[in-house]
C-alpha cells in the first residue's frame, strides 16, 4: 500500500456498487478518496455521480472496460461487490464467476503495465457452507453444496483467490437501512422458514468496517485467499428476531410458513457462522453485535 493509503486516502475500484458497494463508495468519497465504480444500474450510476465517483456503466463480465482511461493506472484498493442480479445459476456464474475472471485480468493487466493493482476484498456468502442442525461453523469447515448457485459462488472465490493477497469476507444475512423484507413479513402475519432455525445476520456499516480493518491489516495469503466469515455475535433463533420485532411493532405473533424466502429454492441450513477469526485476526467488532442494535437502527430509519 502506498503512503497515501496508508494515511487513509488514496484510489478505490468498487466492482459491483449497490447495497454494501454504494455506501462503501460513498464513505470513501467523504473520506477525501479518489472512487471509481463500476454498476450495470443506470439509477445507481446518476447516484454516485451526483455523489463525486467516477462512474463506469458496463457489464463486469466483459473486458470492454480494461482500457477505459479512469481504471488505466489500477487503485490501491479494490472491492468485488457483485450480486447475482437474477438470471439463476447463468446469472451467478456470469455475475461472480466470469465477472470475478475479468476483474483478476484487468488487474494482472495493470500491473504488467506498473500500475497499482492493491488490496482486493471479495464479498461471498455464507451459503457456501453446507452444514445443518444447528452446528457451529467456522473457516475450517467445509465449503460445498448440489445447487448450481453455491458451486458458482465457491468457484468465484478461488478465482478472487488468484489476485496476490486477496481476502474473501463470507457474509451472513445483510440487513440494515432500507432492507425491511423481515419487518413487513412480520406486519403480514405470515414469516418464511422455521422458529427453531439460527439466523445469522450482519448489519451493512459493519461489513464496511470489516473491510476497512482487512484493507490495515494489508495483503493476506501469498497462495489463495484469506477468508473471513462476517456475522454479528446474536446466534439468536429466527423466533427470537421475529418476537422481538412483532413486539416492537405492536403486532401479533407470525405464523411460520416453513417455506423458503421468496426467490429461494430452500430453506437456509440451520447453523451458527462463527466470526471469530475476524475478530482476532482483524480485531474487527461489529457496531452492532445483535439483532436487537441493527433492527432498533433499522426501525428507527
Amino acid at each position: 500500500m502506498n503512503s497515501a493509503a496508508a494515511l487513509g486516502t488514496g484510489s478505490l475500484v468498487v466492482f459491483g456498487a449497490g447495497y454494501v458497494g454504494g455506501q462503501l463508495a460513498r464513505r470513501a468519497l467523504a473520506q477525501g478518496w479518489r472512487v471509481v465504480a463500476l454498476t450495470r444500474n443506470e439509477a445507481t450510476a446518476a447516484g454516485l455521480r451526483a455523489a463525486g465517483a467516477e462512474v463506469v456503466v458496463v457489464d463486469l463480465a466483459s473486458e470492454a472496460w480494461w482500457g477505459l482511461p479512469a481504471l488505466a493506472g489500477g487503485a490501491e484498493r479494490v472491492a468485488v461487490t457483485v450480486a447475482a442480479g437474477g438470471g439463476g445459476a447463468a446469472g451467478y456464474r456470469r455475475s461472480y464467476v466470469e465477472g470475478l475472471r475479468s476483474v483478476v485480468g484487468w488487474g494482472g493487466r495493470v500491473r504488467e503495465a506498473g500500475g497499482a493493482a492493491g488490496s482486493l476484498i471479495y464479498t461471498s456468502s455464507t451459503s457456501v457452507y453446507p452444514q445443518d442442525g444447528g452446528v457451529g461453523v467456522t473457516e475450517a469447515d467445509p465449503v460445498g453444496g448440489e445447487a448450481e448457485t453455491t458451486r458458482a459462488l465457491i468457484e468465484a472465490e478461488q478465482v478472487a483467490g488468484e489476485w496476490p493477497g486477496a481476502v474473501v469476507l463470507r457474509l451472513a444475512g445483510i440487513y440494515g437501512p432500507g432492507r425491511v423484507h423481515l419487518v413487513e413479513q412480520v406486519r403480514s402475519g405470515e414469516v418464511s422458514g422455521t422458529a427453531e432455525a439460527h439466523l445469522n445476520l450482519i448489519y451493512r456499516d459493519d461489513i464496511l468496517s470489516a473491510m476497512e480493518a482487512a484493507w490495515v491489516r494489508g495483503a493476506g495469503n501469498e497462495k489463495g485467499a484469506d477468508v473471513f466469515n462476517l456475522c454479528d455475535e446474536g446466534a439468536a433463533t429466527k423466533g427470537e428476531v421475529v418476537a422481538w420485532l412483532a413486539e416492537r411493532l405492536g403486532v401479533p405473533g407470525p405464523r411460520f410458513t416453513g417455506m423458503p424466502a421468496g426467490g429461494r429454492r430452500a430453506v437456509t441450513p440451520d447453523r451458527i457462522i462463527d466470526a471469530a477469526k475476524a475478530r482476532a485476526v482483524l480485531g474487527w467488532r461489529p457496531r452492532w453485535p445483535t439483532f436487537r442494535e441493527g433492527y432498533a437502527e433499522v426501525l428507527r430509519g
